[in-house]
């Protein structure tokens, strides 16, 4: 409780350890909250949460609580999914997808995402589980980082049009991305130039906290 209360004066690491994976893994008081971060970037709740919240709020709570399964690409520490149980009162299915299995150790000391009962939790690499599912989806949130660099596959063709052949009609993407730089910009306006627009529609939901660019795709029924 101490460490709660001071960490609203300066930030108090509680946990670090090394990641094959992640390079390094955080958790740290901040504000009062429990923060999962890596070496450079918010992994879950802090700025991640409220990033992935406002995606979730542009699509509109009322639709997201009575879907009945949804797919999240990027566990980490499970910030969006406390979201989806606890704010929005989602009580349908939740698959997460997770290559670092070490993130899920910390995840689940740390954040009680094994309490989850509608969480199912599975250690796989986003690309190979996107080709191997054959379930379909209401929702598919995508948060895949590796520190502040996104995997190339995220914004290939072959990927996209795959993670929209598993939606639902009437199914969402929404997609967290990073902008760093001016690279980043164009890769992103390709990336949605390549989406079937007579199938889906697309928004952009762009500098939110600074960095970050949502993008939400919906499949028309």
């Amino acid at each position: 409780m101490i460490k709660k209360i001071f960490s609203y004066l300066v930030p108090i690491k509680i946990f670090e350890k090394k990641s094959a994976r992640s390079k390094a893994i955080e958790v740290t008081w901040a504000n009062g909250e429990l923060v999962l971060d890596s070496e450079n970037t918010n992994y879950s709740y802090g700025s991640l949460q409220r990033i992935l919240r406002y995606g979730l709020k542009n699509i509109g709570f009322e639709k997201i609580t009575p879907m009945k399964h949804i797919l999240l690409l990027g566990v980490a520490g499970g910030s969006v999914i406390k979201t989806l149980v606890d704010e929005i009162k989602y009580k349908g299915k939740i698959t997460g997808v997770e290559i670092d299995p070490e993130m899920i150790q910390v995840a689940n000391k740390y954040f009680n995402l094994n309490k989850i009962k509608q969480l199912e939790v599975i250690i796989d690499d986003a690309f190979e589980f996107v080709l191997k599912t054959n379930k379909k989806y209401d929702l598919i949130i995508i948060d895949v980082f590796e520190d502040t660099t996104m995997p190339n596959f995220l914004f290939e063709s072959f990927f996209s049009n795959r993670v929209c052949d598993l939606l639902k009609n009437n199914g969402f993407v929404l997609f967290n991305t990073m902008i760093l730089d001016e690279k980043h910009n164009v890769r992103n306006q390709k990336y949605i130039s390549e989406i079937n627009n007579n199938q889906h529609t697309v928004k952009m939901l762009p500098r939110i906290e600074e960095h970050n660019e949502l993008i939400i795709i919906e499949k028309l029924a």
